[in-house]
């Protein structure tokens, strides 16, 4: 089994904001996996579908960006390999709108949503998709630029990122997350 994580926050005031590219990954992924995120379970809109011989488990986590730990973490419990069948798709402002980074583990670097999953999972030991944001020059209104939506100016690339990342993740499932690394990190 493998679950893929997007993060972002419920409800309509935010459905296309940068703090929600994890969730916008989430959407494209169910689409081209022709299923619908229509099942509620454990704090999460899910679907599941099979891909080869994996099951894999698409979830949005409805307990908003800083609690998503509260969601992720029992579907990790029954995973057979923990942690280590778990990839995070999440925002990120220090990357640059449109750069994507997928790496095996790490810490939560500054991202409240990759440290309450860390804090409930109990281990840094997951995959991590992140998706490059863009951050405003005043580091205060940081909260600001990733609570507000992308830009007309920024569709052309975030549609293009969201295929990308549905790409990488689809081949992390395929091809292992070596594989997907190589990859996505390389076609900035």
């Amino acid at each position: 089994m493998k679950v893929i994580a997007g993060l972002g926050n419920p409800g309509p005031r935010y459905r296309n904001t940068r703090h929600n590219a994890g969730f916008l990954v989430v959407d494209e992924l169910a689409s081209r996996l022709g299923v619908s995120l229509d099942r509620e379970k454990h704090q999460a809109v899910l679907a599941e579908v099979s891909r080869g011989a994996e099951r894999v488990v698409l979830m949005k986590p409805l307990t908003y960006m800083n609690r998503s730990g509260q969601a992720v973490a029992p579907f990790i419990r029954n995973a057979p390999n923990g942690p280590g069948d778990l990839l995070v798709v999440v925002d990120d402002a220090d990357l640059p709108l449109g750069r994507l980074r997928l790496r095996m583990k790490g810490s939560a670097g500054g991202h409240n949503g990759l440290r309450s999953i860390i804090e409930h999972v109990g281990s840094q030991e997951f995959a991590r998709l992140r998706i490059g944001v863009g951050k405003e020059k005043d580091v205060s209104g940081l909260v600001n630029h990733v609570l507000a939506p992308f830009t007309p100016g920024e569709r052309d690339t975030l549609e293009r990122v969201l295929k990308r990342a549905a790409d990488g993740v689809l081949l992390y499932l395929d091809e292992g997350v070596e594989r997907a690394m190589n990859e996505v990190n390389q076609s900035d």
